[in-house]
């Protein structure tokens, strides 16, 4: 299918990861229809200027829509009349849970099967849709690989994502609506999110105030260039997942890439780096020391992520290219120029 007869619709398009996907795709001559709640878990401000980015090409259609409203979300699918879906609204963030569960129960859950009912109601080609990394839980064999287990949660937000998974799962097998799942590891780029370490971090380093260092800076985690990920969501808007006649009902892959038109991929870098070795990246960009407040680790934090790209690279050829320090580089200048510091 050639870029004009695609109709791909972005959810969470006012987003981080969803705005520069849609970016990426206008650019592409897509024509992308895009849905956002702009909602005020973060700034609201960041999300306008990312939409106002967006606007400014001819081939976008943009709508303020909250995805738990289900007619508002069938009557936003069929204006767009979407041939693809990329779904990336979710309520993010990790200890949020702890101060407001429901937020996730009404994006996550709600949201996520308003979605599934109307790309069956549009019977769309494919569903790509935003998983996360919080899904291996107190998994502790690394890298996760897709086939390790995903059955322990330790936040409510990487329940609702395991959730998500296993509801395409069954829509794919049910309704026959091919679902690709996007495990992101740590994204990190301009235009990032202000609740993640690399934008919090360097605001505090460029204002002097103290960064807060969980668990002695002995974690890791798998930072990803934004341009990488969508390099990666990009590439697989047309691997569209088919059943495998092989499949073994006695031995079932826990990634359920085989019993329907369905599949899960790792989407990072897959290079684990410490706590401290990106503090110090931080500081080497910003030209300024951290001040650092040693924390306990957080509950429903991991200590360490780390992924096996092995099957993406197997399916599309997907090869991280940006650097931690070459992301940081370019992250540091964006901040300074957005907030003018």
């Amino acid at each position: 299918m050639s870029a004009k007869n695609k109709k791909i619709l972005v959810t969470g398009a006012a987003g981080f990861i969803g705005a520069a996907v849609a970016e990426r795709l206008l650019a592409a001559g897509h024509v992308v229809s895009a849905i956002d709640n702009f909602n005020s878990y973060y700034d609201v401000a960041l999300k306008e200027a990312r939409w106002a980015r967006l606007a400014a090409h001819t081939n976008f259609r943009g709508t303020r829509v909250d995805l738990a409203d289900k007619p508002l979300t069938f009557a936003a699918f069929d204006n767009a009349e979407p041939t693809h879906v990329i779904h990336l609204a979710a309520q993010a963030g990790v200890r949020y849970g702890m101060e407001n569960p429901q937020a996730y129960v009404d994006s996550n859950l709600t949201g996520f099967m308003n979605v599934l009912e109307a790309a069956r109601a549009h019977q769309v080609a494919h569903l790509v849709f935003a998983s996360s990394s919080s899904v291996y839980g107190a998994n502790r064999t690394t890298p996760f690989a897709e086939n390790h287990s995903a059955d322990h949660p330790i936040s409510l937000y990487a329940a609702t994502k395991r959730a998500n998974e296993l509801l395409a799962h069954t829509y794919a097998h049910l309704f026959k609506i091919p679902c690709t799942g996007l495990r992101f590891f740590t994204v990190y780029g301009p235009w990032g999110r202000p609740d993640m370490a690399p934008y919090k971090f360097t605001a505090r380093i460029l204002s002097g105030q103290a960064i807060d260092v969980h668990h002695d800076g002995n974690m890791r985690r798998d930072f990803t260039y934004i341009d990488d990920i969508v390099e990666g969501v990009v590439r697989l808007i047309d691997h569209i997942p088919v059943p495998d006649d092989a499949w073994n009902a006695f031995n079932p892959t826990p990634d359920g890439s085989a019993v329907a038109a369905f599949r899960l991929f790792n989407i990072g870098r897959g290079e684990p780096v410490e706590l401290m070795d990106f503090i110090r990246l931080i500081e080497k960009h910003a030209g300024t020391k951290a001040q650092l407040n040693h924390v306990p680790i957080q509950p429903g934090e991991v200590e360490g992520t780390w992924c096996d790209v092995t099957a993406l690279e197997r399916a599309v050829g997907y090869r991280p290219k940006v650097s931690l320090d070459e992301g940081l580089a370019k992250t540091v200048a964006w901040f300074r120029a957005y907030h003018k510091v």
